[in-house]
């Protein structure tokens, strides 16, 4: 259920709201449970079980993983792979089996089975959180969820259980305890809510029309100008996209009085790849960190081993992201990137001006969007060649002018917001009500500007739903 679609914001959404603000404080937990299970139940109404069966699993585990020694970590050893091993079943499975079915037919082997299983909704995100909990209790770090109802509510609470932000239990275990909602808190969740909503519909939905013409294999191989064209136009579409999510699932949880962490700041104002990947998906960065370049043994063993790890995390972050050798290529690709940051590259970098450093950490993330959207490496290596190849060739890509505004509006957008002057003087106006008021204003003509559209267009699933 898209929170774009209008089954959700006039037939799903008001009802949860109301039966919460309604209810007394020690059933709000249940109906939000309740609430949350019926919103993934309608997308996946049989793998819900399959995640709720997992989510029981690491519930009975808890007081296990507590006890000293060897036996504690056993249990966790248990719990984190009984988490992977959901994830590799559902996601990786019948990748491994396309992978290995070439050798195995050359030695004559019969084909191998697939498993052809549908993707759980969000289940990369699940699966990660749901893995903080089992370490966090084993290191001491986080306290085991009160009641089943709670961990429940900590895996399947709505706004962000499809796609993140990735947050960890003892983040949220205080909220699930006890928590206030003024009528600020609805006010600012009802404003980002639309905000993301806005930014979702009018920006990433029209640009990922655009992309989708460019990277459709039915159309031909695209020349310069349309390969150019259309990764700008995904480079766009996925943070609004992904940015616009995230504004709405902040809103929607801090109505419901929890305040989620912030995932992205300004991502492409970033002057390096290292630098993107503190502002980009930050909730996964800083997993990626602490649950895995860490535990590898992260700069503590010196120069060669720390980029060994750095590569091998962004390589996993992007099979993370999907089932894909252009996934994998995708994560190894900023992983270099982010070697030679520690390396001669970013101190050579440092001399410019930091508008040409932007641009160029730019065109390197755009590059890698090419690789990330691309359907398969014989696509990837055709708009890669045209990308290098000035001249008049290939398919004309057509761009209506309501696409090429929201591509210019999105980009300049993106790159005015990062512009340290511009947060300055946002800061400032955020200090005078005159100025907040009318931003509000703002925000709900462009809300319901989106929920218009949304009304009478078809059906755009965001793009990290997939993972």
């Amino acid at each position: 259920m898209l929170f774009s679609s209008p089954l959700f914001l006039f037939f799903a959404l008001p009802p949860a709201l109301l039966l919460y603000f309604i209810a007394p404080k020690a059933l709000k937990n249940a109906v939000l449970l309740i609430a949350s299970l019926l919103f993934y139940a309608w997308g996946e109404p049989v793998a819900v079980f399959v995640v709720l069966a997992s989510a029981l699993l690491d519930y009975g585990l808890g007081p296990l993983l507590t006890r000293p020694g060897p036996e504690g970590s056993r249990w966790l050893a248990l719990g984190v792979s009984a988490n992977i091993l959901l994830l590799f079943v559902y996601k990786y499975a019948d990748f491994l089996i396309d992978t290995l079915q070439p050798p195995l037919s050359s030695l004559g082997a019969p084909p191998l089975p697939h498993l052809n299983l549908a993707l759980p909704l969000g289940v990369s995100f699940i699966v990660f959180e749901k893995i903080t909990y089992l370490v966090d209790l084993r290191r001491g770090e986080s306290q085991r969820a009160k009641t089943l109802r709670d961990y429940l509510l900590f895996v399947f609470f709505f706004p962000k259980v499809l796609a993140g932000p990735i947050i960890k239990y003892h983040e949220i275990d205080g909220p699930l305890r006890d928590r206030k909602a003024d009528w600020d808190d609805r006010i600012w969740g009802f404003l980002r809510f639309l905000w993301g909503l806005a930014r979702k519909v009018l920006i990433a939905d029209v640009c990922g029309q655009v992309a989708d013409r460019a990277f459709d294999p039915a159309n031909g191989p695209i020349g310069f100008a349309g390969a150019w064209i259309g990764v700008l136009a995904f480079t766009v579409q996925i943070y609004f996209d992904f940015a616009g999510y995230s504004d709405m699932a902040l809103g929607l949880a801090r109505m419901f009085g929890f305040r989620l962490r912030e995932n992205f700041a300004h991502p492409y104002g970033a002057t390096s790849v290292t630098e993107f990947w503190k502002r980009w998906h930050i909730s996964l960065t800083t997993w990626i960190r602490s649950y895995l370049y860490i535990p590898l043994g992260g700069n503590r063993l010196g120069p060669a081993r720390t980029y060994l790890n750095l590569w091998l995390c962004f390589l996993l972050s992007g099979l993370w992201h999907g089932a894909a050798w252009t996934f994998v290529l995708w994560g190894a690709w900023h992983g270099a990137f982010m070697v030679l940051d520690r390396q001669t590259w970013w101190k050579w970098t440092e001399r410019l001006p930091s508008p040409l450093r932007v641009a160029g950490a730019l065109v390197l993330v755009m590059i890698g969007w090419a690789i990330f959207r691309s359907h398969g490496l014989p696509q990837l290596s055709e708009v890669l060649g045209a990308m290098v190849r000035p001249g008049l060739d290939g398919q004309f890509l057509a761009v209506r002018s309501h696409e090429a505004t929201a591509m210019a509006i999105g980009l300049l957008g993106a790159l005015v917001a990062a512009a340290p002057q511009v947060r300055i003087l946002t800061e400032r106006a955020a200090a005078l009500p005159a100025a907040r008021a009318a931003a509000s204003l703002a925000i709900v003509a462009l809300g319901l500007l989106a929920i218009a559209k949304a009304v009478t267009t078809t059906f755009n699933p965001f793009l990290y739903f997939r993972f």
